[in-house]
C-alpha cells in the first residue's frame, strides 16, 4: 500500500490504515508465539484474516483502529498501533493499543507511536481521556503506557482463550492547552 492512507507521522514511523494486503507482515507480529504471550499464543491463519477484517470495518465504523505502523526508511510495516472502542467493565473506552514484531523491540518504537495515537485521540478526536488496557503480567506494555503519561487507573479480569486474564487499565486524561496552542495536525 506504501505511504498511501498516512494517518500519523513520527519521526520514524507513519502510521496508516491496513488492507488486506497486509496479511503477510501481520503474520509476522500474530503468529510469533513470543510476541502474543500476553494473548495465550500465536494466531492461526484464518485467526489473522478475522483481526486484519476487524480493522478494516473499524476503520469504516469509526473512522480508526489498529493502524499498520510503518518505518520510514524502509517502507516496511513492523507492527500496529492506534485506536479502538474496548469494552471496560459495564461500558466502552477509547483504547490506545500496539503490537509490533519482536525484531524491533526495545528501541522505542512503540511508546512513539503511541504517543502519536494519544495527541490524536485528544486533537483530533476530541477525547477527554485514553486508556491502554494490558494484561498484568506484560511489563513492557506497562512500560510505554507509563513512558506515555498513563497512570493505573483500575483493575479487571477479562476471559480470553479460556484463561481468565487480569488486566489494568492505565489512563490519560486530556489536559487544557494554553490558548492558541495545538497539539498536532493529521498528515495530508
Amino acid at each position: 500500500m506504501g505511504s498511501a492512507g498516512k494517518i500519523l507521522d513520527t519521526q520514524r514511523l507513519y502510521l496508516r490504515e491496513m488492507d488486506r494486503g497486509d496479511f503477510g507482515a501481520l503474520c509476522k507480529i500474530l503468529q510469533d508465539e513470543e510476541a502474543m504471550y500476553a494473548y495465550e499464543g500465536a494466531f492461526s491463519d484464518a485467526q489473522v484474516w478475522e483481526w486484519l477484517d476487524r480493522q478494516i470495518a473499524r476503520y469504516k465504523k469509526w473512522g480508526f483502529g489498529l493502524w499498520g505502523a510503518v518505518l520510514k526508511e524502509t517502507g516496511e510495516l513492523i507492527g500496529q498501533c492506534g485506536l479502538t472502542m474496548q469494552p471496560w467493565k459495564d461500558g466502552e473506552v477509547l483504547e490506545i493499543g500496539y503490537l509490533f514484531q519482536r525484531a524491533f523491540w526495545h528501541r522505542g518504537y512503540a511508546i512513539e507511536a503511541a504517543a502519536a495515537c494519544r495527541q490524536y485521540a485528544f486533537a483530533v478526536l476530541n477525547a477527554s481521556e485514553v486508556c491502554s488496557i494490558i494484561r498484568d503480567t506484560n511489563q513492557a506494555s506497562q512500560k510505554v503506557a507509563l513512558r506515555n503519561g498513563m497512570t493505573p487507573k483500575d483493575t479487571w479480569v477479562k476471559h480470553y482463550r479460556g484463561v481468565d486474564m487480569p488486566h489494568c487499565r492505565y489512563v490519560a486524561a486530556r489536559e487544557p492547552l494554553p490558548p492558541g496552542e495545538t497539539i498536532m495536525q493529521q498528515s495530508e
